[in-house]
């Protein structure tokens, strides 16, 4: 297991869309943790190029993550929210792909890495048995324990499960517009019910940014934390320069599908306050409005890009990835040495 083999149990979430480098990968695998390199919106020949560059800059374990494929949306679904949107702003085209599913796995099959993770979805057994032979783990992102379920039953070797406070997309299988009434559960909730429902292996992510809350986590259960929000601000990612600028703001995080089409959560900004209603979607409205972010992105307008961040995003430092995973691979030594020093006196 790799985890087993890890000199600090901290694991790079996979950031898709700009954040995620081969760079960054390679840091955190180098300073004793696992990197992760995003393919999700990249073609399967431009995975393979960057996943041979994070070879090229370590020896380390590193993971691969993609994005499982959903079903394609009717187009009543969202032309009068993609109307409305278009009055503003300039949009592209609304389109359905698979994310070159078949493509990305069949690479990743005949040339495999030590870890490759989903998102969105679990695969089927047939394929997790595939890359299992290939000589990979594989490790699923659960949102619940009935997700958690159906990752095992498939013969997933680890899950990573994210609580309601994680930036960018929520993991879930099914994003449902009937599920937004229901609190989606934190990751210290989500993890004390895996740890009793499960042995496998669980990697907690969802607002950790801290030893403390490294400890917390470990404590609780599990084997290792993935973090995504806190690595933004190293200089290895590929974190827009207004994303940057953004993070250390006091401003609160809200769950949207105003830019994607599927709930994640961003940084608050008028986009979002003024699209509440945004339909599910995804992807087709994440390519309708790439030309907007984008635009955004250049003209340095903050109120019209999505800034996903987690609910601790206060907390990311700027600093190297290798010298964040060892500050916080000290603070959480400290953390858990206090936790142990505590003394409960009998009832």
């Amino acid at each position: 297991m790799i985890l087993d083999e890890l000199r600090t149990p901290i694991v790079l979430a996979p950031m898709a869309g700009g954040p995620s480098t081969p760079g960054l990968a390679a840091a955190v695998s180098e300073a004793g943790g696992l990197g992760f390199l995003a393919t999700g919106y990249l073609s399967a020949a431009d995975s393979a190029e960057r996943i041979a560059r994070v070879r090229q800059l370590t020896a380390a374990p590193f993971g691969v993550n993609l994005f499982a494929p959903g079903a394609p949306s009717a187009p009543d679904r969202f032309a009068a929210y993609l109307e409305r949107v278009g009055r503003r702003f300039p949009l592209g085209e609304p389109r359905f792909d698979d994310d070159e599913w078949d493509a990305k796995l069949d690479r990743l099959t005949a040339n495999p890495v030590p870890v490759v993770s989903f998102t969105f979805g679990c695969p089927s057994a047939e394929r997790i048995a595939l890359l299992r032979a290939a000589g990979s783990e594989v490790w699923v992102t659960v949102t619940s324990v009935p997700e958690a379920r159906i990752a095992i039953e498939a013969g997933a070797d680890v899950l990573v499960a994210q609580g309601a406070e994680a930036g960018g997309h929520r993991a879930s299988f099914v994003d449902r517009a009937e599920d937004d009434a229901a609190d989606p559960l934190s990751v210290l909730a989500l993890l004390q019910l895996l740890t009793a429902d499960t042995d496998r292996p669980i990697v907690a992510t969802g607002g950790i940014g801290t030893g403390a809350g490294i400890a917390a986590a470990l404590t609780a259960g599990a084997a290792a934390v993935q973090l995504g929000t806190a690595f933004l601000r190293c200089p290895e990612a590929g974190t827009a320069a207004l994303h940057r600028d953004a993070l250390p703001i006091e401003t609160p995080t809200m769950l949207t599908r105003a830019f994607s089409g599927r709930r994640a959560r961003g940084l608050r900004n008028q986009f979002i306050l003024d699209h509440p209603d945004a339909p599910v979607a995804y992807p087709e409205i994440h390519y309708a409005t790439s030309p907007l972010r984008k635009a955004a992105r250049e003209s340095g307008n903050a109120d019209a890009v999505n800034l996903w961040a987690g609910q601790t995003h206060t907390l990311a430092v700027e600093a190297p990835a290798g010298e964040l995973v060892r500050m916080l691979s000290e603070a959480a030594k400290s953390a858990l040495k206090q936790a142990l020093s505590v003394r409960i006196q009998p009832c």
